[in-house]
């Protein structure tokens, strides 16, 4: 994996660093000594994004886990915080169910 200068890159010209990373060779580019970016394959593109989609996942499963205290609410305690009853929420569905049809 030889890093080339932008200015190098450029010499090169862009058809050759395509070239190079359709054959899977990854091509990191730097600007005073720095590298700055990398011309790779389409196919390493669409992997580095599933697996950060992955990984992702993984850690809100994770916090998910690290966060949850096994404690569960019934709708019935959810709706009594909340002021609310099932006559209540019953009869304003109705009446959103005839408002919709009429």
């Amino acid at each position: 994996m030889t890093t080339l200068s932008i200015t190098e890159a450029s010499r090169t010209g862009l058809s050759a660093l395509v070239a190079a990373a359709e054959k899977g060779r990854e091509v990191p580019l730097s600007r005073h000594g720095k590298i700055v970016a990398e011309v790779v394959s389409a196919r390493e593109i669409a992997e580095l994004r599933h697996d950060r989609e992955t990984l992702r996942d993984a850690a809100l499963v994770m916090a998910r886990f690290a966060t949850d205290s096994g404690v569960r609410t019934d709708l019935d305690r959810a709706m009594e915080f909340f002021n609310l009853d099932r006559a209540t929420l019953e009869a304003e569905n109705a009446q959103e169910s005839e408002a919709a049809n009429s």
